[in-house]
């Protein structure tokens, strides 16, 4: 049964810790992915693979967050510059390159979530 209360919490946590990773770009990222899904496993407790499950989940809610946003950004900067061609496939390939991403931001989660699960 998944624990959404402890998938929100890694889902926060991993938006804060997001914010701040910035300051490094690629350590920081994978970073706030381990600390959202340590958070999440923490809270759901039940062992390694609960703590996994919980964990790639609140890092997918992450990064489909991430994708949407940055990809209605893309769509608005193709609209001005290109008309509705260029928004349309600006936005869709933005999309497709950040849902990548947040696949591979649910990884690092899962294995925080394990280490989380393990300890909670």
């Amino acid at each position: 049964m998944t624990n959404w209360r402890a998938v929100l919490l890694g889902f926060l946590v991993g938006i804060v810790a997001g914010l701040f990773a910035f300051a490094l770009p690629v350590v920081g990222h994978v970073g706030a992915g381990l600390i959202a899904g340590f958070v999440a496993g923490l809270f759901a407790g039940g062992g390694i693979l609960s703590g996994a499950w919980h964990g790639l989940l609140a890092g997918a809610l992450d990064g489909l967050v991430l994708a949407v946003i940055v990809g209605l950004f893309g769509a608005t900067l193709g609209l001005a510059a290109g008309g509705p061609a260029g928004g349309l496939l600006g936005g869709a390939g933005i999309f497709v390159v950040a849902l990548v991403i947040a696949f591979v931001f649910a990884l690092d989660s899962a294995v925080g979530g394990a280490v989380g699960g393990i300890l909670g």
